[in-house]
């Protein structure tokens, strides 16, 4: 028997749609478009935008070359190909913003876990041409108001990564902190000393985080305006009564955030407790050989959180069905006029009418309307509410 492969999983629950929905009807509310980008890019966007130096590029992608000798990759992220797509359609010689949101799947190959697969999928939002700190607000906002939807209970997390300003020095004094205590440090810190030193202040290994509790705070080294703009984000926050907590060690897994980075949490999923993260990425676009754009986003971990929404089965639609074969042109002129406003369902086999009643109720239909002999006749249904 042939299985899907590790890390794949088939999808059957309908709060997975439900997510969907929720989330698309939010982002529309705030003025965001669809975008939808290949699965499939070339491997150098990732490497240029994520970073050589993650562990998504190292470890995770899962990159080939194809047969016309290219090499591509399933994406890991989504923002990169958002952010590809913009510059491709010359949006960002257009000089106005432009806000997306996107939902799809994404590929690592990783070890599998609760809330963790190999093919997952996100939805996220980017924000184009907006340099305002409110925007990094109706962002985190959004995010916000998806979840308290779906009746999801999170901890957001805020902090701010300074910019190009005050980033190096703050670099300079956290190399030399972690020079200092690189022997005690794992072996993919002492590789990140050199490569991309924020992101020592992400390891999860507790004898690093001992030492890194220590480690001198980007919070503490913000250049004025930055150190500005993390104030009016926190009242911002406040004035939308959005409860945050600072943690000056969030820095997020990849190389193109600066100021604001967030992520929402949850301690009902156990280790793996992000259900959503983002930040501003002013420096991506042109990174990515574009005109200079400053943009800020987030993705939502659907996997993550399908186990937090409840489920409430709430009966919707109508069953018909029919006693004698006679009868079931009849429902099907019927159903497709119904349809029009309703979901209506059509058996097409003969059942008894205990039967159509117990299948109806298995389906968690709301009505069931069933037609026999004397129904056909009178050219009615006979009607049951579930």
């Amino acid at each position: 028997m042939i299985k899907a492969l590790r890390g794949m999983k088939d999808i059957l629950d309908p709060k997975f749609l439900k997510i969907f929905d929720t989330a698309r009807e939010v982002a529309e509310n705030y003025g965001f478009e669809y975008i939808e980008t290949p699965i499939l890019e070339e491997t150098s966007l990732f490497k240029r935008s994520v970073g050589e130096a993650s562990d998504i590029v190292n470890k995770e992608m899962y990159q080939f070359i194809d047969k016309g000798g290219n090499d591509v990759c399933l994406r890991p992220e989504g923002t990169a190909g958002v952010v590809r797509s913009f510059i491709e359609h010359k949006f960002d010689r257009a000089g106005s913003p432009k806000r997306f949101w996107y939902f799809g799947p994404m590929f690592r190959y990783e070890r599998p876990q609760k809330g963790r697969f190999r093919e997952f999928h996100q939805f996220g939002v980017e924000s184009f041409g907006t340099s305002s700190i409110y925007e990094d607000i109706n962002i985190i906002s959004m995010a916000a108001d998806i979840f308290e939807r779906l009746g999801i209970e999170y901890t957001l997390k805020i902090n701010s990564l300074g910019c190009p300003k005050c980033m190096p020095s703050y670099k300079e004094k956290l190399v030399e902190f972690l020079n200092e205590h690189k022997n005690e440090l794992c072996e993919d810190c002492q590789r990140r000393i050199n490569q991309n030193p924020i992101r020592t202040l992400d390891c999860k290994n507790q004898s690093c985080q001992a030492i890194l509790k220590d480690a001198p705070k980007i919070t503490d080294n913000l250049c004025e305006e930055c150190n500005s703009d993390f104030e009016k984000l926190q009242n911002g926050l406040k004035s939308l009564e959005i409860p945050y907590e600072i943690d000056k060690h969030l820095v997020r897994g990849l190389d193109y955030y600066t100021k604001t980075t967030f992520e929402f949490i949850s301690n009902k999923i156990g280790a793996q407790s992000a259900i959503a993260g983002g930040g501003r990425y002013d420096r991506l676009v042109e990174f990515l050989g574009g005109k200079p754009t400053p943009a800020v986003g987030f993705a939502i971990g659907v996997e993550r959180i399908m186990d937090l929404v409840e489920d409430k089965k709430e009966r919707k639609g109508i069953y018909m069905g029919a006693l004698i074969e006679e009868a079931i042109p009849f429902i099907q002129k019927h159903a497709k006029k119904a349809r029009e406003d309703k979901k209506v369902f059509v058996e097409p086999n003969i059942k008894s009418l205990k039967a159509h009643l117990k299948a109806a109720d298995k389906g968690n239909y709301k009505i069931a309307m069933i037609v026999g002999e004397d129904e056909l006749k009178k050219g009615e249904f006979f009607i049951k509410e579930l």
